[in-house]
């Protein structure tokens, strides 16, 4: 919390990114986060009360040791513990995910894996200092603030930063291949659309809320050959953390206060809150890392790299998603061949940069089917070299056949929540 003198440093920052977000690691770790939009089974135009969720989550037991939380619109979300192989994290989290739609079916809810909620307006149910501020904060944003708390679900690939050799690879791997695995897994088309809406409402959502903590930390900046250039990504983070507005400081364990002001160089940044300070005091370091934790770009550093840009998918689509995203990083060939195909045409970006085109037009955009119809099949041959069960490889063919090779995504199927119109009244 806030102290009363001026004390930290960028140096003291780069230091903390560099030990505790970025350092290197190459175990082969894998972890995935699932969230589920959450409906009453009696009438799935209201929400669930916080009670309900809090009573149904606190009694379920998951055989595979996955943490269960609950976000601020009802979602519930099962984080699995950082396991070593994809094989035994897809386990964990198929093994987990039953077990908690099972628990909320029995408590009368009916869970739903979709990236948006087109059905309620968002609504937050949990009363927490945290979001409370948070929804302060974002209300001055407009819609899309409550929207991206209440009404989006996503899923969450986890795998290690790299080697020293390798990090800088896969960090930049990582955000060139985020916009065909938008366009691939998209599955938050808007209602009433006609087809002609968002493919990924959700990322769409994201992409347009305060882009200072939303949008990609590394993009493909060309150097004077027209190569994409490589870049330190501890320089990175930091900067990116440093030019992001300063969401809340907490004043007290319990008391969150809110910052306001409108974009633009008043802003109070992290930066500009080092520099001149704050009426609550000067940002000590717990103050930065608690910072870190409402900064959501599609690729973050935790210790491990966070990959955020997947919309929530049935069963076993979600299978399908993980492994995709999991082969790409930690497969060289996949990864390598993925580069390159992102990258097309020689000396040029591709489509690393086509982040609000994936989200808006899915594969349907030629240039992301093009990449996505070279990425899959990469990713595809490394699934068993990475030890996926054949039940996944299997969903992993079926999902290519059924959308890639067509040029389609889950957006253009979209089942699970029932239209407005289609509601009783």
């Amino acid at each position: 919390m806030p102290g009363l003198r001026r004390h930290l440093t960028v140096d003291t920052l780069r230091q903390y990114i560099a030990e505790r977000c970025l350092a290197p690691s190459d175990r082969g770790i894998v972890g995935i986060e699932l969230e589920l939009l959450t409906y009453p089974c009696t009438d799935p135009r209201l929400r669930p009360p916080a009670t309900l969720l809090e009573a149904i989550t606190g009694r379920t037991k998951l055989p595979a040791g996955s943490r269960i939380t609950l976000e601020p619109g009802g979602q519930v979300e099962i984080s699995t513990r950082p396991l070593p192989g994809l094989g035994r994290a897809l386990a964990a989290a198929g093994a987990d995910l039953a077990a908690v739609t099972a628990e909320l079916r029995r408590g009368g809810l009916e869970p739903v894996a979709r990236g948006l909620d087109p059905l309620r307006p968002p609504e937050r149910v949990l009363d927490r200092p945290r979001y409370a501020a948070m929804e302060e904060y974002l209300d001055a944003e407009g819609f899309a603030g409550r929207t991206m708390m209440c009404s989006t679900a996503a899923i969450q690939v986890n795998v290690d930063n790299g080697s020293p050799a390798t990090l800088g690879d896969r960090w930049h791997l990582a955000h060139a291949a985020g916009p065909v695995l938008v366009a691939m897994f998209a599955h938050s088309p808007v209602p009433g659309g006609g087809g002609c809406g968002p493919r990924s409402a959700r990322q769409q959502v994201w992409s347009v809320l305060d882009p200072g903590r939303t949008g990609p930390v590394h993009g493909p900046i060309l150097d004077g050959d027209r190569v994409p250039a490589r870049r330190n990504p501890v320089e990175e983070w930091l900067r990116y953390a440093l030019d992001a507005r300063v969401m809340m400081i907490r004043a007290t364990p319990d008391r969150f206060v809110p910052i306001d002001g409108p974009l633009g160089s008043d802003a109070l940044t992290f930066a500009a809150w080092m520099e001149r300070g704050h009426e609550l005091g000067w940002p000590a370091l717990d103050d930065f890392e608690y910072h870190l934790t409402t900064l959501f770009p599609p690729v973050r550093p935790r210790g491990w790299l966070e990959l955020r840009m997947i919309d929530a998918l049935p069963d076993p689509w979600w299978k399908v998603a993980a492994a995709v995203t999991t082969a790409l990083l930690e497969d060289t060939d996949a990864g390598a061949a993925a580069l390159e195909a992102v990258s097309a045409p020689p000396q040029g970006a591709g489509v690393a940069d086509h982040w609000r085109s994936a989200a808006r037009h899915g594969l349907s955009d030629p240039a992301l089917r093009a990449a996505a119809q070279r990425v899959f099949p990469a990713a595809l041959d490394a699934l068993g070299r990475l030890g996926a069960d054949r039940a996944t490889v299997a969903a992993a063919e079926a999902f290519y056949e059924r959308f890639v090779a067509r040029g389609l995504c889950p957006a253009d199927e979209p089942v699970g929540i029932p239209d407005v119109e289609m509601v009783p009244s």
